[in-house]
């Protein structure tokens, strides 16, 4: 009886501790957002004043860019030097079957 007591007991106080700690979270995540938000709002607000364009964080991704740099025509890779005197040819071993 005991034993069922404790266990009922420990286990409300582990679920009790984790919801704690995942509200502290969402309150952290929320408290990020709202000062982020402030700080933009404050930056706009600057902007405003001073007479010059209200701008929102973006992020510029040059697509072209970024497709030409994987995907390169053959003749337009790069010049490479190569160096030919550190390359040893090697005869390769004839593979045979495991002994047993």
């Amino acid at each position: 009886m005991v034993k069922q007591l404790m266990m009922t007991i420990s286990s409300l106080l582990v679920r009790t501790a984790l919801l704690l700690a995942g509200l502290v979270f969402l309150a952290s995540l929320l408290l990020a957002a709202l000062l982020l938000a402030a700080l933009w709002l404050l930056g706009a607000l600057w902007a405003r004043l001073t007479g010059r364009p209200v701008s929102p964080w973006t992020f510029r991704i040059d697509r072209q860019a970024l497709w030409q740099r994987f995907y390169r025509p053959p003749g337009r890779t790069p010049a490479r030097r190569r160096d030919d005197a550190n390359v040893i040819d090697v005869e390769p071993k004839e593979s045979k079957p495991p002994e047993r």
